[in-house]
């Protein structure tokens, strides 16, 4: 995962350097816009990698020069097999992106839709504690 964030650290400074010299040089609104932008993408990842990185704190199959592909074989994570919730996501989502066309009103509606989809679909698995009263 070193690599990765410093790839994409990389990246967000190259991106900076770009995003002021293409202003520097006159490049309009929307360019220097998207050159900014895909820079703090860019960092974003780039942050997300070394901080995943430094909690780990161990070396990864990926960053071992002498390792062999069978060394990252196992389980990858838990995916959910039977769940619903990607469903009335996405049609919120649809809903979403149809109100900018019809009437922010139904945008409105489907934001509010989305923001529970969202949290049935992260918080599915989370049971309460016996504890709570």
């Amino acid at each position: 995962m070193k690599t990765g964030y410093w790839l994409f650290n990389g990246l967000a400074f190259f991106y900076a350097a770009v995003t002021v010299i293409y202003w520097l040089v006159g490049g309009e609104a929307v360019g220097i816009t998207a050159i900014a932008l895909s820079g703090g993408l860019a960092g974003l990842i780039g942050f997300y990698l070394w901080f995943t990185d430094k909690r780990l704190g161990n070396l990864l199959p990926e960053d071992n020069v002498s390792g062999e592909i069978s060394d990252s074989a196992g389980e990858l994570g838990f995916y959910s097999p039977h769940s619903w919730w990607p469903l009335p996501l996405a049609f919120c989502m649809v809903l979403a992106g149809l109100g900018l066309l019809i009437g922010w009103w139904l945008t409105l509606i489907a934001v509010g839709g989305l923001l529970i989809s969202i949290l049935g679909f992260v918080l599915e698995y989370e049971k309460p504690s016996k504890n709570a009263h």
